[in-house]
């Protein structure tokens, strides 16, 4: 693929309220970190465009809110995406326990292919001093799961665009692998009925 191809990716970021998801995405966006943000009603969505492996990305990024009371409503947000990031705050012990139903929520609504479903893990907010969540146990679930993990400051900037990047590349290479299969099995010929006789 070549940069004059583009290719459109939509990503999703979930997690529980509060860890940071918006300015994750507003740092990864517009390069920008403000303390306060009101808490994402539903979803809003930011868009950006990145070149990797010489082909041009147009991210859609799926910013979701995070309260119980919207999780049916955000769970529909997951249909036709092709990566998600799961991030909790690594100062708030529950925010970590719950990526456990985030996760399985997003597998159970979208799509399974014969790809895995691209994601990654964000650890946010490491630039606090309050940690509750250690870098240990974080890497470890990730690892069960295979799961890439990152530990990320959108306030202070730290691995943010790394992490992004990382899921839009695995994403790239799933929307590959899904389009050849789906071109590879569209071409295929089937043999002619043998059983039919001939006429002469």
């Amino acid at each position: 693929m070549n940069p004059q191809k583009k290719v459109d990716l939509k990503l999703i970021i979930i997690g529980a309220l509060g860890v940071g998801k918006t300015s994750l995405l507003h740092r990864f966006v517009h390069k920008t970190f403000y303390e306060d943000y009101q808490t994402t009603l539903g979803a809003s969505i930011l868009s950006k465009i990145i070149i990797l492996d010489d082909t041009t990305l147009k991210l859609q990024i799926w910013d979701t809110g995070g309260q119980e009371r919207f999780r049916s409503m955000v769970s529909t947000f997951y249909k036709g995406s092709d990566g998600c990031i799961l991030a909790f705050d690594v100062t708030d012990l529950e925010t970590f326990e719950a990526l456990e139903t985030w996760r399985d929520d997003v597998l159970a609504k979208t799509i399974p292919m014969e790809q895995s479903y691209p994601m990654v893990v964000l650890g946010n907010k490491i630039d606090l001093a309050d940690r509750q969540v250690p870098q240990e146990v974080a890497q470890d679930w990730c690892k069960e799961k295979d799961i890439p993990y990152f530990e990320v400051s959108a306030k202070n900037d730290i691995n943010v665009v790394q992490a992004f990047e990382m899921l839009a590349s695995r994403a790239l290479s799933r929307y590959r692998s899904v389009l050849e299969n789906y071109l590879t099995d569209s071409i295929k010929l089937s043999p002619e009925d043998q059983s039919k006789s001939s006429c002469c």
